[in-house]
């Protein structure tokens, strides 16, 4: 099986161009290693997955466990892939940097017009 095609497979990724895309910019290895997209995926391999998002920078280890015929479901993933990555790093996924500008935490409810005028002086905006 390819690469790009396990790791949309597993759910690493939600579309495959994203899988190949990341592939291609050098943000999977495995075994330590660069690798192509069409590369063949074998049972036992370590693939190491560096994820780059608007808040933090972090690394998903997976084992390859099993190689499934087509995408499977969130409940199903175990199956064919084990998740070796570290407490550190999926902590470093879940937290928001605290300088962030115009940040609201999930939940605060809709901002109050002091805090819409407040977001668009920062980003020069006309909140009224």
């Amino acid at each position: 099986m390819r690469l790009d095609v396990w790791l949309w497979a597993v759910r690493a990724f939600k579309t495959r161009s994203l899988s190949v895309d990341s592939i291609k910019s050098g943000n999977v290895q495995i075994d330590a290693q660069l690798c192509k997209p069409a590369r063949g995926v074998r049972v036992g391999e370590c693939i190491t997955i560096r994820i780059v998002s608007d808040l933090a920078v972090w690394t998903r280890t997976l084992r390859v466990v099993g190689l499934p015929q087509s995408r499977v479901g969130a409940k199903l993933v175990a199956q064919f892939a084990e998740d070796l990555t570290p407490p550190e790093e999926l902590q470093k996924a879940r937290t928001v940097p605290e300088d962030l500008v115009g940040y609201r935490p999930r939940g605060s409810g809709r901002p109050t017009k002091r805090e819409r005028r407040e977001i668009g002086n920062i980003y020069s905006i006309d909140a009224d």
